[in-house]
């Protein structure tokens, strides 16, 4: 298949220029003006061509509870989220729609789902999301959120001597169960990739991180976690290794270029040094940082230093929304309160490129997707710069970064396939997405989780907050 976009306005080096995009076996051919037309011609006049953007950090089944779980911190919160944590695959299916739908959108060509697992149907949640994805045609990788320690392991014992309960399943049957998922689901030519992806130092032992080390090694994929998403984990990590969690992880080899860590909040300057060492990526999730008061990430650091860095919705119960553009705008001028020095804030263009690069360098994937470049696989989207939202006409990156884009995406392509046109997704009904949705849930106030009752006077009492009860 073939095809061509004609004058369409891409971003250079000295501002913008019209260019035509010819695409050859998904991959990009040709970029330049006045090109020969090859195949299907798409008008692309004024409208804006980027690459596609990663979604690189999700939990795609959390959108059945998005809007219900209260202000809460991440201890407490992710106690009610696996009290009410669906228990069908169908679930998981249709969530997984939905957030490849809202990435899709909003500039996005590839989704990381750190997928919450259904006890008991393990590869059966995977497989649900498999087939959603490769339904919809977005990138997909999929990371199995595994752990070998119980929730309440999560949380720093300080002077209580809390005992935990034993996980349900055993750190050799985790990682036997993610050989057999491997085996059974990766397949990078039909768009799905699995990668190990261990929930994070607070609720897995070294046992599992390593075990994860070994089979991404084996066959040369990808790692993903969790990272000192909140201050009880620094606390904890102090408490389990005596030093900090970046630290240990270097220790026993789980940093790599090919290792991507959500949030990173509580890095002090030696982690950093650290990262920028291993190469190892940091994925900011801002919307869920500032919903579960974990903190603000320190992003112009993490740049400074040479850490790449790409943008996160992270779950739909933790931000609410898989809107990319969103998490990218906040995650940008956030930091413009964290350094008096204007000339280290994050300008649209780095924005951009953190988005899509930034996101392809985190995977392992930078050699084939996150830029314009002839080569590369066909995975971008075209903006339509008369939407009234990027209106009127000024700096077109700058009004999609900066702006509050709505129904701007025009087209989006993913392996040189469109999968959204004027708007729509091609892909699926989806109509009826929103049905299955509105008929599988009901409204709802407020409910009771008996597991937070059970364990926040514990978390105040650690976090020395007043009153533990």
């Amino acid at each position: 298949m073939s095809f061509t976009i004609q004058t369409a306005l891409i971003p250079v080096e000295s501002g913008y220029e019209t260019a035509d995009v010819q695409v050859v076996d998904n991959c990009i051919s040709a970029l330049a003006p006045n090109l020969e037309p090859a195949g299907r011609v798409i008008d692309g006049q004024n409208k804006l061509l980027l690459p596609g953007f990663v979604n690189a950090h999700t939990h795609s089944s959390e959108m059945w509870q998005r809007g219900i779980i209260p202000p809460l911190p991440l201890e407490l919160w992710i106690a009610e989220l696996y009290d009410f944590t669906p228990l069908e695959p169908e679930q998981v299916y249709l969530s997984a729609l939905g957030t490849a739908v809202e990435t899709l959108l909003s500039g996005g060509t590839s989704v990381v789902d750190h997928l919450v697992l259904i006890p008991g149907q393990e590869l059966e949640t995977i497989a649900a999301a498999v087939r959603a994805y490769q339904e919809i045609g977005i990138r997909a990788f999929i990371g199995p959120l595994i752990q070998d320690e119980s929730l309440t392991a999560g949380m720093p014992a300080g002077d209580s001597g809390i005992e935990h309960a034993a996980y349900i399943r055993s750190t050799k049957a985790t990682l036997e169960l993610m050989e057999t998922a491997i085996k059974q689901f990766h397949n990078p030519e039909k768009g799905v990739n699995m990668l190990l992806a261990p929930t994070g130092i607070q609720l897995c032992s070294d046992a599992l991180f390593e075990g994860c080390i070994e089979l991404s090694d084996r066959y040369n994929l990808c790692r993903h976690a969790h990272l000192l998403e909140t201050p009880a984990q620094k606390q904890l990590a102090h408490e389990k290794y005596g030093c900090s969690a970046v630290e240990h992880l270097q220790k026993i080899g789980y940093l790599s270029p090919r290792t991507s860590l959500a949030h990173c909040v509580w890095l002090d300057d030696s982690d950093i040094a650290i990262m920028a060492e291993t190469g190892a990526t940091v994925v900011h999730n801002p919307l869920s940082n500032l919903r579960l008061g974990s903190g603000i990430a320190p992003i112009l650091k993490y740049r400074q230093a040479g850490v790449n860095v790409s943008f996160g919705c992270d779950g739909a119960a933790s931000n609410d929304s898989q809107d990319l553009l969103e998490a990218i705008k906040i995650g940008s001028i956030l930091h413009n309160i964290t350094d008096l020095d204007y000339r280290q804030w994050i300008t649209p263009r780095q924005s951009v490129e953190m988005a899509s690069l930034g996101g392809a360098k985190g995977l392992n994937a930078a050699d084939e997707m996150g830029s314009l470049t002839v080569g590369k696989k066909a995975d971008f989207v075209l903006y339509d710069l008369t939407s009234l939202s990027l209106l009127p006409r000024t700096d077109p990156i700058g009004l999609l970064i900066l702006g509050r884009p709505t129904n701007a995406v025009d087209s989006v392509w993913v392996n040189g396939q469109q999968i959204v046109a004027e708007g729509k997704v091609k892909t699926i009904d989806l109509d009826a997405l929103r049905r299955e949705l509105f008929d599988r849930s009901e409204w709802t106030g407020k409910r009771q989780s008996q597991t937070v009752s059970e364990i926040e006077a514990h978390y105040r009492q650690v976090m020395k907050l007043q009153g533990y009860s």
